[in-house]
């Protein structure tokens, strides 16, 4: 069963287990070392003391060896001996002559066996230690022998430990030891030479047996190494680090643990939508750094939070002014610009464009632009195929990207950017699109391109942001078809269906806007009003079908005949009305002698009706009448009554004319009374408006 152990506690016992661990193994190591090398120390000990012991011997043989010569030199003299024993160079000084009487002799010397210096102790029992020489007479014949003795007792064997360092004990019979030298005298016994043992009293004891320059049975001992004392300390170092280590690591636990805890209280309070949740940083290691990031994410989370519900408010704005604009208007250019501003708010792109294809699908054309600089998008022009832009339109696809890493490249004219994503703006679909679909599921043909470049904080788009320019670019889709249906509507509800000009609803807001606009600039309007000749007999004699091929090839030259500026409009039947703004009554003469001269040249082609295939050749001639704002007319139906008028005139003076309406007011019953005549032209009285006819 699991234990819910705090982090606190682990903590604590990770850092006693780090620190104590070693605290013990290192007093464990120390105690053990220490009392190896106080054994070593203690042996190094007994090996000096017994170096030191034979040194102390020699010296002592020495001097006993100097007595002896001392008195064998005066063997004969008592005082020689005495000296020497007074001297303190031995004991007790005897010369002996050859048959065993003692000549002369000083100091009490123990009694024999003595261990002779210059020769190793075979006898185990011995009382003194002694050097001799021999006494030789003035032929040097030896005749004696001089003795020098020192007594194997206490002042000896303390003298020889002063000089060695440690206790010396002799091992010889007969011996006297102490209550403790009978221990170390047991024990040396039981060992091999140069052997260490230890005493029950804590000596470490060696054994010397006799040797070269050394004759006699010794033990040398030291006290054993007192290490118990140094437990102690050891023990209470380690009780003392242990209570250091245990407030450490208490402390230590709690000054990491503390601020993991605020730290993990507040990721609950941003777990419960608290982005405001802040830590306090109280220190410069690992734990503030992580607190100084986590209040950093809060905060930045917090702003991108703040900035996507700005952003979300945003867009749920242009969505609103997007569904009104399609729903409220039908400007091409401003539905793009709501659709492109709605696009950038939805991606974070910092600008983007709207391209359009031209009518014959070869061009992509600027129409509108948003956040770009230095660019006018009305004069932007793109070949399909060319640059990013036109390899969009041209190949259907969408594409996204880094310039420098995917390409294409960008031409000239297009914007610069680091980062796009293009859709192309098709024909709308029988269903919805994602964007991702694969080529071959999409029409190629692209009614033009939408772009949005450089995303904020300079993330390249992603599928996402691709779906949804797709998105957007079907809304822009539908909104151009609906805008060209609408202009078809409107333009076909203000065209003639047969002869493709104007008809007479267009006329009369056309007249309208020119009017006013020759009256507000102070300019000329010249109106014409054209009527057929003999039209009806076109209808009888060959069948409304030629009727209407001569209408419509009317129209056609009339159109080849007018500037771009000029306005054509077909009233009704076999009557048309020209507009000329900016025009005088010698422009609009000349304009109306050269379109009779266009009509009156070339006869149009026909098929009769009659069941004969063979075209026929019908000659066809117009009458005109003209008349110029303002002096003809104040307002624009006055105007087109007096060219009316003028038509009129033209009929009466034989057809296939022109006449120019008269200045003046107008008559109460609402025609001129009478128009000017051109030159050349004969002069006729006007018939009655209901019979201009043919």
């Amino acid at each position: 069963m699991e234990t819910d152990v705090t982090l606190r506690a682990r903590l604590t016992a990770a850092f006693l287990a780090v620190v104590l661990g070693p605290v013990l193994l290192g007093a464990v190591f120390v105690g053990i070392a220490v009392a190896t090398v106080s054994d070593q120390r203690a042996a190094e000990r007994l090996s000096a003391g017994r170096d030191n012991l034979h040194a102390a011997l020699a010296v002592t043989c020495q001097r006993l060896r100097l007595a002896a010569e001392t008195a064998a030199l005066l063997g004969e003299s008592a005082d020689a001996a005495q000296t020497a024993v007074g001297r303190g160079l031995a004991r007790a000084v005897e010369v002996v002559r050859t048959d065993g009487s003692v000549q002369a002799a000083a100091g009490s010397a123990p009694a024999r066996p003595w261990a002779d210096c210059g020769a190793p102790t075979t006898s185990s029992a011995y009382a003194a230690i002694s050097a001799s020489v021999d006494v030789l007479d003035t032929t040097g014949r030896r005749v004696g022998r001089a003795y020098a003795v020192e007594p194997v007792d206490s002042t000896l064997l303390g003298w020889l430990g002063a000089a060695s360092g440690v206790r010396v004990t002799s091992l010889a019979e007969g011996a006297q030891p102490t209550a403790e030298d009978r221990a170390i005298v047991a024990l040396a016994r039981e060992l091999v030479p140069d052997a260490t043992g230890t005493t029950d009293g804590g000596r470490l004891v060696r054994r010397i047996d006799p040797g070269a320059g050394q004759p006699l049975a010794l033990a040398v001992s030291v006290p054993e190494p007192d290490v118990q004392g140094l437990y102690a300390v050891l023990v209470a170092v380690v009780v003392c680090a242990g209570l250091v280590a245990i407030s450490v690591a208490w402390w230590l636990a709690r000054s990491t643990t503390q601020p993991l805890t605020e730290l993990a209280q507040a990721v609950e309070r941003v777990a419960d939508g608290d982005l405001g949740a802040r830590v306090p940083v109280r220190s410069q290691d690992e734990v503030g750094r992580l607190g100084r990031t986590f209040n950093r994410m809060t905060r930045e989370m917090q702003g991108y939070v703040q900035a996507l519900t700005a952003s979300r408010d945003q867009l749920r704005g242009q969505l609103g002014v997007l569904g009104d604009t399609l729903a409220g208007t039908h400007d091409l250019d401003r539905i793009l610009q709501v659709i492109l501003q709605t696009a950038t708010a939805a991606t974070g792109a910092q600008a983007g464009i709207v391209l359009m294809a031209d009518q014959a699908g070869v061009e992509l054309r600027g129409q509108v632009s948003e956040g770009l600089s230095g660019i006018d998008v009305g004069e932007l022009r793109l070949a399909m195929g060319e640059g990013l832009l036109g390899t969009v339109a041209a190949s259907g696809e969408p594409l996204r990207g880094r310039v420098d890493r995917d390409g294409p490249m960008l031409t000239t004219g297009e914007p610069r950017c680091v980062t796009y994503v293009a859709v192309p703006i098709a024909a709308p679909t029988a269903g919805p699109t994602t964007g991702l679909e694969p080529a071959t599921e999409r029409p190629p043909a692209a009614r033009g391109v939408l772009a949005l470049y450089d995303r904020h904080g300079f993330d390249e788009f992603d599928d996402a942001d691709l779906v949804t320019l797709r998105t957007f670019a079907g809304q822009a889709a539908v909104a151009v078809d609906n805008v060209r249906v609408h202009e078809e509507a409107q333009r076909l509800s203000l065209t003639d269906p047969l002869t493709g000009l104007s008809n007479y609803r267009y006329l009369r807001e056309s007249l309208r806007r020119e009017v006013e606009r020759a009256s507000r600039f102070g300019r000329d309007l010249a109106v014409l009003a054209l009527d057929l000749d003999h039209f009806k007999e076109v209808n009888d004699g060959y069948g409304h079908a030629a009727g209407d091929a001569v209408l419509a090839e009317f129209a056609r030259r009339l159109r080849a005949e007018i500037r771009e500026v000029d306005f054509a409009f077909r009233q009704g039947g076999e009557e048309f009305v020209v507009l000329l703004p900016e025009t005088d009554e010698s422009g609009a003469a000349t304009l109306a002698e050269r379109l009779g001269v266009a009509v009156r040249r070339t006869p149009v082609l026909v098929v009769s009706a009659g069941g004969n295939p063979a075209p026929r050749r019908v000659p066809v001639t117009v009458s005109i009448g003209i008349a110029v704002f303002p002096h003809h007319g104040a307002t624009g139906a006055a105007v087109l009554e007096a060219a009316d008028d003028a038509l009129y005139a033209a009929k009466a003076a034989g057809r296939d004319t022109y006449r120019l309406a008269v200045a003046g007011p107008t008559p109460a019953g609402g025609s001129k009374a009478s128009a000017e005549v051109t030159p050349g032209a004969p002069k006729a009285a006007q018939p009655p408006r209901q019979s201009r006819g043919g």
